[in-house]
């Protein structure tokens, strides 16, 4: 027993409890329901995960031990070594990472999407463990810590998300005390779940609001073993911004400076939210070096870059569910803890992803999409309506509850055959999580697209013209006269499509390796 986890763990009796990762093996049987801590990568399990799939190496126990998991959002790395040797049976509800990808396509682990902010209430409704066979609750909670205070309560690291809802529906617990990470004492704002009919609303007022509780509840004798990790969050390099982003993000200010104009926003704007990307890399940087000044973000995950957007002195205050920070984004923080902690909130995911709180508090939500239609649908998740990316994760509960609700993407993405790639404005999307009635802007790096008041056609026009790439837009042209033309002969123009049609872009891509097609018939 290391010196720092004696003074991490201020509950005596749990240093009794004291296990290795190898110790805790025996505990996991085949067909196990288990919650982890984390979020985007940071605050997940890390020690008894490996000593778990390193005895499912060695003793050859590939699709005889394997668990049904649950994570606030996505693990680190130790959750790709379970989908490669199939260890998850089904999931919930996002996941990052090419072998469990593959896994969910490959029919290996049965996934099921969900936005962020129901996920973990569903869970407390037993909506997941109804099938069952000894219980509605969860077999183990494994939760990582950065401190246990007197009362045996966690004091969670750089992620909260869906832990507090997974420990009050756990039969038993066991805490990671990671003892590399410091201490992250103080920056939490624990909010504990309560079924209805007794919640009561949230009191948020504003993104720096505190209800007090810095740490996570929990009855001590649910906690069977406390394990010492001394690994850190591996968080790969950040994408970098390119020209192409920043375009995108030169657009966007340019419409936020023109709202300001026009009385709709205040000069500090509202709360912000962005995603994660290359884009919503390029769009903190523009605002860090724009004439905003005193915003407030109110997001689910911050990266790098929010670090030098509290340095530029624009940004007043940020509270989030994760800090999703490299290893030099982590360093800078630790280094400047004093500064940066007085500055930032981490909260659970369903507080940082409430609707309620998010239409309060009148958010600006950006995020990106893999494609968007002519009439405003959004595809997040499913590449040709089918392969399952990373899921839904929060930006449904954005996009509804926002003032105003964004959607940042290029114009084309990359493809192998076809130089152009693949067009990110399609007739209709395969797959749809954001319908036209959520979103109000849509901007490339070719334009914005102001979709506020517009009807179906009218916002197919401006869709076209202001935010395709050029190689596609008269195709895309064509295909609206042609379903304008036959939908006047139907009577049907609210929202003009041909289905014999509607997917050609997508089926020709999948055949000819292009979405550029030689004519609509």
């Amino acid at each position: 027993m290391s010196s720092i986890l004696k003074q991490r763990v201020r509950y005596a009796p749990y240093l009794k409890k004291l296990r290795t990762g190898e110790q805790c093996i025996e505990l996991f049987k085949n067909g196990q329901y288990l919650g982890w801590s984390g979020f985007t990568g940071v605050g997940a399990p890390k020690v008894i995960p490996k000593a778990l799939v390193e005895h499912v190496e060695k003793n050859n126990l590939q699709n005889k031990l394997g668990f049904h998991l649950f994570v606030g959002a996505s693990a680190g790395p130790e959750e790709s070594k379970w989908a490669e040797n199939n260890m998850i049976l089904t999931r919930s509800p996002h996941q990052v990472g090419k072998p469990i990808a593959a896994a969910i396509n490959d029919g290996r682990t049965q996934f099921f999407d969900k936005h962020l902010s129901m996920f973990p209430q569903d869970l407390t409704y037993g909506f997941y463990t109804r099938n069952k066979p000894n219980g509605s609750n969860l077999d183990y909670t494994i939760i990582e810590a950065t401190a246990i205070k007197e009362d045996g309560s966690i004091i969670p690291g750089p992620a909260v998300g869906a832990s507090p809802e997974m420990i009050s529906v756990s039969d038993k617990i066991i805490i990671e005390v990671n003892t590399k990470t410091p201490s992250f004492e103080g920056i939490h704002d624990i909010d504990m779940p309560v079924n209805p009919p007794f919640r009561k609303p949230y009191p948020h007022t504003s993104a720096d609001y505190r209800i007090g509780q810095t740490s996570i509840p929990v009855d001590p004798e649910k906690v069977i073993a406390i394990v010492e990790s001394t690994t850190g969050d591996i968080v790969p390099p950040n994408a970098e911004s390119d020209e192409q982003s920043k375009s995108i993000a030169n657009h966007l200010i340019e419409f936020l400076e023109h709202e300001v104009k026009q009385g709709r926003l205040p000069e500090n704007l509202h709360p912000l939210q962005s995603g994660i990307g290359n884009i919503a890399n390029a769009v903190v940087e523009g605002l860090a070096g724009s004439k905003f000044k005193n915003l407030t973000v109110w997001t689910e995950v911050l990266q790098d870059s929010f670090l030098d957007f509290f340095e530029s002195g624009s940004l007043d205050f940020a509270t989030a569910t994760s800090i999703r920070l490299t290893n030099e984004g982590f360093e800078k923080f630790y280094k400047n803890w004093d500064t940066f902690s007085k500055k930032l909130c981490l909260r659970s995911q369903v507080v940082s992803n409430s609707p309620e709180i998010i239409r309060r508090l009148g958010v600006i939500a950006m995020n990106t999409p893999v494609e968007v239609d002519i009439y405003g649908h959004a595809n997040s998740t499913n590449v040709m309506g089918s392969r399952m990316l990373n899921g839904l994760g929060g930006s449904g509960d954005f996009l509804r509850n926002a003032k105003l609700s964004i959607m940042h993407t290029p114009s084309a993405r990359p493809s192998k055959i076809d130089p152009t790639g693949l067009s990110c404005i399609v007739p209709m999307a395969p797959h749809v999580d954001q319908t036209e009635h959520d979103l109000d802007v849509i901007v490339t790096e070719q334009g914005l697209a102001d979709l506020r008041g517009l009807s179906p056609k009218e916002r197919a026009k401006i869709i076209i013209e202001k935010c395709s790439h050029p190689d596609y837009k008269d195709q895309l042209n064509d295909y609206l006269n042609k379903a304008i033309y036959y939908s006047t002969k139907r009577k049907t123009l609210h929202e003009p499509q041909i289905l014999s049609d509607v997917f050609k872009m997508h089926t020709n891509f999948q055949e000819n390796g292009t979405m550029k097609l030689k004519n609509w018939d």
